[in-house]
């Protein structure tokens, strides 16, 4: 045979072969690591998922995804976030703002994708909305007109609340919190009085403030320090007797929390399925910008209203989207 002929019919040969033994390795199945705060009772898993099959990922066919739960013990967040790293898990997604943090500081690699921190810039999780930067990105709970509300309903719960106390970090940021609490409060002849909270030293002398003061009830701004002790907040609200109204349910409802108002935890989740099949197909999350929420949800503590003697007007209950009992 013709020495050329046959060298380019071996090579030929071996291309072949190459070709079918790597169209029969089988693709690597991505593995996303899931990190919450809370517990696996929470509706929000599932909607993470559901958000998942309507891109096509099925979790334990063609995704799999790694569980750590810090059942509200927060200390717990470190070690479960390195935990993930160590299993080289190709993407974290996490659930409330501590966990993000936990998260942001066990790796500078692997993507983050997270719900639930109110100003993600403040607290340094990226550099900004629009151009994130880093490994980080995410959905905010923040939205313009949420404090408002929150005192309407507060309003509508107590309907003879005279004194309100704002529990909230005096940084700029707050001032429009304020102003639109402010705003709210003029139309009911309520009093509105700011409670400084720049350092966890500073939560317990805020409660007895707000006591002495006679306040009828509590709007809790998301923001650290209150964000980051959250448990020493609704366990004092509990213990002052004093109604409160957090931002979202993610962190503060399992925790004790009374009510809460703000975007749909849920909702959040399965729209964040969308970043995680970008990224997993070769987007990174500095290119994503950090999206804002649209829809709202109102969640309501029957067993912490029984626990500091209130009753929850059936008005209110009615409007609630989920009762906890």
């Amino acid at each position: 045979m013709n020495p050329k002929l046959f060298l380019w019919l071996l090579t030929a040969i071996l291309l072949a072969l190459t070709h079918r033994a790597e169209a029969q390795q089988p693709t690597k199945t991505p593995r996303i690591g899931y990190l919450s705060s809370g517990d696996r009772k929470s509706p929000n898993p599932e909607a993470f998922r559901q958000g998942l099959r309507e891109l096509g990922y099925v979790d334990e066919q063609n995704i799999v995804i790694e569980y750590q739960w810090a059942d509200g013990h927060s200390d717990r967040l470190p070690a479960l976030a390195a935990e993930l790293v160590r299993r080289k898990v190709d993407l974290i997604f996490t659930q409330g703002i501590l966990a993000a943090s936990a998260a942001k500081k066990a790796t500078s690699t692997i993507p983050i994708i997270f719900v639930g921190a109110a100003d993600p810039v403040a607290i340094g999780l990226v550099g900004s909305l629009a151009r994130p930067g880093g490994n980080v990105t995410g959905f905010t709970t923040s939205a313009p007109g949420s404090y408002g509300k929150k005192l309407e309903l507060l309003k509508e719960t107590i309907p003879k609340l005279s004194r309100v106390g704002v529990l909230q970090n005096p940084a700029p940021a707050s001032d429009l919190l304020l102003r639109e609490i402010r705003f709210a409060a003029q139309d009911m002849g309520v009093h509105v009085q700011s409670l400084d909270i720049r350092r966890p030293e500073d939560i317990e002398s805020a409660f007895e403030l707000a006591t002495s003061a006679h306040a009828d009830g509590l709007v809790v701004a998301q923001q650290p320090p209150m964000t980051t002790h959250l448990k020493q907040v609704a366990e004092l609200a509990a213990k002052h007797r004093l109604p409160a109204i957090y931002n979202t349910d993610a962190e503060w409802i399992p925790l004790g929390g009374l009510m809460s108002y703000g975007p749909s935890v849920p909702d959040l989740h399965r729209r964040a399925a969308v970043y995680v099949d970008k990224i997993l197909k070769g987007t990174k999350p500095a290119e994503l910008p950090i999206e804002q929420p649209i829809k709202f949800e109102l969640v309501i503590n029957l067993k912490t209203a029984k626990q500091i003697g209130l009753t929850i007007p059936p008005n209110v209950l009615a409007r609630a989207d989920r009762v906890i009992k």
